[in-house]
């Protein structure tokens, strides 16, 4: 059982053992995990930990004692909400994840309906199949149910489907850019149209499309609307360190207009303190975390964002054609930084196991099975490699008839 040590260590102590533990982790470096890890160069991620390190002490539970990080987070925002077409009464905040972003809006979307709904007992949520895990979690939390509705052949939410699952208990609805699984975005305008005919909630989870999809837009690549230029879409979460580039631990959290936005606060005042008061779920939030996330998007600005999101389609591009060239098939069509892929002949959990054992990390997707790949600027050097070591698997499955031992994907 490890106890704390008597005598503290020295700093080379604490380096090396530091330096041994993480003999085991993946080489992300160079490009060898497709997941947790979203790199746009040493010279953004110089600039995210300059910041962070400058306000490590730094409480963002504390905008009076702590202007600056209020500062940064109005600002923060107040871009994100340019970038997503947000309106002059547009609101939002800083989150520590997309975790905590979706949980706010779930919250927000159930104190609502209490207001104006006061006859719901128990709230529903209808969501696509491929809306991630997170959408349940708040529920959980929350006394909600959630009701996954099968997605379309094209893996997009089917929008008559979950129209027929709306009962008079729905209080939101949600979509996707892009649902996680696949990399393809769902049909926001069709949902949005479906959330006003109704006067429900609708939330899109940009989480992963947030800072990547508005450039891939100025870039060509034509997607889908799904932001608040779309009549009826209620908030939107975003990651910024995702594709923002930003330090972990940031996210956004964003509403039409203040009325939506006045749902997510929590106040409180019945102790000796006096008045406690945060506008998310956490209470300390890391300075570090907001001053990084502030600091990356003035480095980047558009330029540096849309060169990035250019050349991850470019890879994304050139994995696709390999892929393709090995007789595997892509599933769906991918439209920004994730694709998935299998096979209807090789068992594909087979590959995966041979690419495993040729030193990547690879995530398996269930529904169908398949191989997930969530892109990022470490993946430029290692196309040739990847797709040179999936060659070798797939003639190896292809040429022995292996299988793969059943095992539960993680993600």
């Amino acid at each position: 059982m490890t106890t704390l040590p008597p005598m503290g260590l020295s700093v080379a102590d604490i380096d090396c053992r530091m330096a041994t533990a993480r003999t085991g982790d993946v080489d992300w470096r160079n490009g060898r995990i497709g997941v947790y890890i979203h790199y746009a160069g040493e010279d953004v991620l110089n600039i995210a930990k300059r910041a962070y390190l400058e306000f490590f002490s730094e409480n963002g539970l504390g905008p009076k004692a702590f202007p600056s990080l209020a500062r940064f987070e109005a600002d923060v925002v107040a871009m994100t909400l340019g970038l997503l077409h947000g309106g002059g009464d547009a609101r939002g905040a800083m989150t520590t994840g997309g975790t905590e972003s979706i949980f706010l809006a779930v919250k927000s979307a159930r104190d609502r309906a209490r207001l104006e709904r006061p006859e719901i007992v128990r709230p529903t949520i209808v969501v696509p199949q491929t809306a991630h895990p997170a959408f349940n979690k708040a529920a959980h939390f929350l006394g909600i149910d959630v009701v996954r509705i099968p997605v379309g052949p094209d893996f997009r939410a089917d929008v008559m489907a979950m129209a027929a699952a709306c009962g008079r208990d729905t209080v939101m609805l949600v979509g996707s850019c892009p649902a996680y699984p696949h990399g393809v975005v769902d049909p926001i305008p069709e949902l949005a149209e479906l959330a006003r005919e109704r006067g429900l909630w609708l939330h899109v989870d940009a989480c992963v499309g947030g800072f990547i999809a508005p450039f891939a837009r100025r870039l060509g690549v034509a997607l889908p609307d799904f932001d608040f230029s779309v009549p009826g879409v209620t908030s939107i979460s975003a990651d910024l360190h995702k594709y923002g580039y930003a330090a972990k631990g940031a996210s956004t959290v964003l509403y039409c207009d203040e009325a939506a936005f006045r749902f997510q606060a929590y106040e409180f005042s019945d102790w000796p303190r006096g008045a406690y008061s945060t506008k998310t779920l956490v209470g300390t939030r890391a300075g570090g975390a907001i001053a990084a996330a502030w600091a990356v998007m003035n480095y980047l600005g558009e330029a540096g964002y849309c060169d990035r999101t250019r050349r991850i389609l470019a890879v994304r591009t050139a994995l696709e054609q390999g892929i393709r060239r090995l007789g595997l098939e892509i599933w769906g069509r991918p439209e920004l930084s994730i694709l998935s892929y299998g096979s209807r002949d090789l068992d594909i959990f087979a590959v995966a196991d041979r690419l495993a054992e040729r030193g990547w990390f690879v995530g398996r997707l269930v529904d169908p099975p398949g191989i997930h790949l969530m892109l990022n600027l470490t993946h430029e050097a290692a196309v040739d490699a990847y797709l040179g070591d999936l060659a070798a698997a797939v003639e190896t499955v292809a040429r022995t008839g292996q299988t793969a031992a059943p095992a539960a994907a993680t993600y």
